[in-house]
């Protein structure tokens, strides 16, 4: 491991408890779960906590991150959001593309904005934070974010990106943004809607400007997310392909499934579809090139 990042990771165990504050934050999306949700640990080889970022406007992002403790290159996953935060479920999935040896980080998009784990109801959330959000404020933090990375063990011919539901537009939005990526997968994220100074483009109207593989992964029984929407997606894609535009694609709608099947936390989860889900999204990291060198 990068000395520098074991330093870091020693202080923010010694001084700060992983995950402290996101208990509001949690809960209001979890609601009244009924799966148990899963908790990845950290063994032996793996190391993961806290860490800052610097931006590009000089500030310190704070952010959390997962990976094999021996020394790098190591591939390099950037995990984005639900619209609830960096809480214990992304800090999960970070933990266990750990476990199949990436380097995972998942930085604290909103920062700027605000905490969302202050936050105690979701109309509220969507008003004073996730609606103040830029997307090119969040591109660029992504580019810090890899570029973060790349300075502490991370290989930058191995960069990937997923993301959950707001995470997911973003996976969408970052694979249109950097050519340095070489895949993306998209949970459940929005590809069309109302255009804003904010947000001035969405996925479809950027279809044909992809600059890597993105695998989209949808639920047939969105109510947030229509089916034609993402078939529109599918068409717009393809054409671009076709025109010699854009970049391979490839999508999984799961019938009879809801919003967020993959979050393990809330009523939403459905166990068959979010591990068909996670294993599709492995494989098309590692059909990419995205992969450990084991």
């Amino acid at each position: 491991m990068d000395e520098d990042l074991r330093r870091i990771l020693e202080f923010n165990r010694r001084n700060f408890m992983v995950g402290a504050g996101a208990t509001v934050g949690y809960a209001l999306a979890a609601g009244k779960a009924q799966a148990e949700a899963i908790n990845t640990p950290l063994l032996m080889g793996f190391t993961g906590g806290d860490i800052t970022i610097p931006t590009a406007d000089g500030l310190q992002m704070p952010g959390y991150i997962a990976m094999p403790a021996r020394p790098g290159p190591h591939p390099v996953v950037l995990v984005t959001q639900e619209i609830f935060g960096v809480h214990e479920y992304i800090r999960d999935v970070c933990r266990r593309f750990a476990r199949w040896k990436y380097m995972a980080i998942a930085p604290e998009l909103y920062f700027r904005q605000g905490d969302p784990r202050t936050i105690e109801d979701i109309p509220t959330l969507f008003s004073s934070i996730v609606s103040k959000v830029p997307d090119q404020q969040v591109m660029n933090d992504l580019d810090a974010t890899a570029n973060w990375a790349f300075g502490h063990g991370g290989d930058p011919e191995r960069l990937g990106i997923t993301g959950f539901c707001w995470g997911g537009r973003i996976t969408w939005l970052y694979a249109a943004h950097n050519p340095k990526l070489k895949a993306g997968v998209a949970w459940y994220g929005r590809l069309t809607g109302p255009k804003s100074e904010l947000t001035p483009s969405h996925p479809l109207d950027l279809a044909g400007e992809m600059k890597a593989p993105v695998l989209g992964l949808y639920g047939g029984a969105d109510e947030g997310i229509p089916v034609e929407t993402v078939e529109q997606m599918r068409t717009a894609l393809r054409d671009a392909y076709m025109k010699g535009s854009g970049a391979p694609f490839e999508f999984k709608i799961y019938p009879d499934t809801p919003h967020a099947f993959h979050a393990d936390y809330r009523p939403s989860y459905r166990e068959e579809a979010a591990k068909d889900g996670w294993n599709r999204c492995l494989q098309w990291l590692q059909k990419y090139k995205v992969t450990a060198q084991i």
